[in-house]
């Protein structure tokens, strides 16, 4: 055609150009130009061939305009079949997934047709004002079909999702045999103490959260609507329904929204409750519902790139972070040594979810999620930190005005052992915790430990230089230092050495018959074994020195009956208090009991039996109070924590 123009111009030409509107007017004269050109004679050849291709052309574009009328006259039809049955369920409340196969397929085809009748129309060049008002009913029957899929997949959704079975939640129903350990001021401790494993084997595996069957419908539904441009839509819905039951199973879970200000304010007896719900929530939240989660955004999102990704992150965000939040609240309030053993559950099970996280949120629409689980579980670290510390600051500041009855053990020797050897579970967490990235123990020691006990230790055979070890036999020496101020508060001094063994070879015997010995070591044992002894001893000098004294011969063998009667007067006196005040003493160990009575014995016996054998042709018998046998027998009531007198005995049987 430009050709043409400038053939008329060269004035090869001279016949007058009408003047035309509208292509279809120009074609068709440029057509009748070409005719009367060719039937010149004087046109040379190349002209004649020029005008023939010039010909050729005006005719295919004549052809092409036609075929365009008819095919947008095809489009409009096409439009108007699936408009009226797009439009035949927008007065229809059935939904169309529930009827069946059959109408489902039919409403997917004749959405799809319209995505494709919107994408033809969009790629042509229209300038007819009836061509766009075509384009602009297909998007509007295309909005309307992506409504209803939207509203479809929603309740598929929402109707197929399949509870999460009962035994899957199983722990649940050990939550209350828990044991717990009670605040130092209370001076005591549960031993039952019950803690969860944290198995992997056990409790990774998928469950449908959906039932199978529907998933291929929706992924159907899904890639329609994204390559429709609705996928932002479809991806909303999702969220939206997939959140609700996450949050409907946090809630089966007892589970509650609680601000930090909400935890912070909580007795300890309902805390702790909530931390131990938390850890077992925790392992299988991630483990199984998260992961089945992710699953089945994979199975519906699976084609379409990062999407899958996304939702998952998107559903699941709020609920991780409301988890990660009570972490929070717990590792920032205050570091009682009875939260210890619960935050140690916390910091364990979160740390050994970590790579599991990791894995789940390993995009970066899951950065949040991976960045504040590291820093709750360096928050629980320093808190683990925090409430050892304060464990042995406790035990050197706990003081006591009255004595225990008896000179018995001490609930605080109790508490602190049976804490020591309970904390035996966390070994290694504790031995990464006690120590600074370069390896150093980061935690003040007590004064009493110095280099020159820690290379004492080495002698005495410690187990091992680990953290966990230095610092319990610090804590072992705060409580020995604790309990020499508590066996002052003892005026006899006899007293004072029976409280000690006692509570020094309940000690020994707690790491003997533990996991203690592995981390403190067989020399520490000797040691305390040789403690307790000396104290044995020193209680027998205490107690049996001055009245063994009475029995002892003096340089004149040939004592005089006065003198005699008297010496055996003075014995009987001092056995009958002994038997009095000492028969409230408590030796709790039946061993450790029946190993001083005989040590007693032997040298009281003996001592009483030479003393009457020399001098039995000196005195008479009347004289002669109690036998040795009846010595003996009074002896085995010793310390047994209920008080007797001689004057009124009360004899075994």
């Amino acid at each position: 055609m430009l050709f043409f123009v400038n053939f008329l111009a060269m004035g090869e030409y001279d016949a007058a150009i009408p003047e035309l509107e509208g292509e279809e007017n120009l074609i068709a004269a440029a057509k009748q130009i070409v005719r009367a050109l060719g039937s010149k004679r004087n046109l040379t050849d190349d002209a004649k061939k020029i005008l023939a291709e010039l010909g050729t052309q005006l005719t295919t574009i004549t052809t092409i305009s036609e075929n365009e009328v008819d095919e947008i006259s095809d489009d409009e039809g096409r439009l108007n079949v699936n408009q009226d049955k797009i439009m035949i369920w927008e007065t229809d409340q059935s939904m169309i997934w529930d009827l069946g196969p059959n109408e489902a397929n039919e409403y997917i085809n004749c959405a799809d047709e319209v995505r494709k009748l919107t994408e033809k129309l969009e790629a042509m060049c229209l300038k007819d004002d009836g061509e766009k008002e075509l384009l602009r009913r297909a998007h509007d029957v295309l909005q309307i079909a992506m409504a209803r899929l939207e509203e479809e997949f929603k309740h598929m959704l929402i109707q197929n999702r399949q509870p999460f079975e009962p035994e899957h939640m199983s722990f649940r129903s050990s939550e209350e045999d828990a044991g717990s350990v009670a605040s130092l001021g209370d001076e005591s401790f549960e031993e039952s103490q019950h803690r969860d494993s944290v198995s992997r084997n056990s409790e990774e595996y998928i469950v449908d959260l959906v039932h199978p069957y529907t998933i291929p419908e929706l992924r159907c539904i899904a890639n329609l609507m994204f390559i429709s441009g609705y996928g932002h839509e479809c991806s909303q819905a999702y969220v939206s329904v997939r959140r609700d039951a996450l949050d409907e199973f946090l809630l089966i879970l007892e589970i509650e929204k609680l601000s930090i200000e909400d935890v912070l304010r909580l007795e300890w007896g309902s805390l702790n409750s909530k931390i131990k719900r938390w850890v077992r929530t925790m392992k299988i939240f991630v483990r199984v519902y998260l992961a089945s989660e992710k699953c089945l955004s994979e199975q519906i999102f699976g084609d379409l790139g990062t999407v899958n990704l996304v939702s998952f992150a998107e559903v699941s965000k709020a609920s991780m972070l409301r988890l990660l939040n009570f972490g929070e609240a717990v590792s920032i309030g205050p570091h009682k040594p009875e939260k210890l053993f619960p935050i140690l559950d916390m910091y364990e099970v979160l740390a050994d979810l970590l790579p599991d996280i990791d894995s789940l949120y390993a995009d970066e629409a899951g950065a949040r999620v991976r960045i504040d689980c590291r820093e709750v579980l360096r928050r629980l670290g320093d808190s683990v930190r925090a409430a050892f510390l304060e464990f042995e600051n406790a035990i050197s500041t706990s003081t006591s005005t009255n004595p225990i009855a008896g000179g018995g053990i001490h609930p605080l020797t109790k508490y602190v052992m049976n804490y020591l050897n309970a904390l035996t579970s966390y070994r290694e967490t504790l031995n990464f915790l006690l120590k600074d990235q370069d390896g150093e123990d980061t935690m003040s020691l007590s004064p009493d430990i110095n280099p020159s006990t820690e290379e004492e230790n080495a002698r005495e055979g410690a187990c091992d230089g680990s953290p966990l070890a230095l610092h319990f036999r610090s804590v072992a020496s705060i409580l020995e230092c604790n309990l020499d101020d508590k066996a002052k508060l003892y005026r006899d001094a006899s007293l004072q050495h029976i409280f000690l063994m006692n509570n020094i070879h309940y000690m020994a015997q707690k790491v003997v018959n533990s996991n203690l010995q592995s981390i403190l070591g067989d020399g520490w044992v000797r040691k305390h074994n040789w403690k307790f002894q000396q104290h044995e001893i020193n209680y027998e000098r205490n107690t049996w020195s001055s009245i063994l004294a009475t029995l002892k011969e003096e340089g004149n063998s040939n004592s005089s009956r006065t003198l005699l009667k008297e010496r055996f007067r003075n014995f009987y006196t001092a056995f009958e208090e002994v038997y009095r005040t000492q028969t409230a003493w408590s030796i709790p160990n039946a061993h450790l009991r029946e190993d001083l009575r005989i040590s007693t014995s032997l040298k009281v016996i003996q001592a009483y039996r030479t003393f009457v054998g020399r001098h039995t042709n000196q005195i008479s018998d009347k004289h002669i109070k109690y036998s040795a046998d009846d010595l003996q027998n009074y002896l085995l009531d010793l310390f047994e924590g209920s008080q007797r007198s001689l004057h009124n005995p009360h004899r075994r049987s």
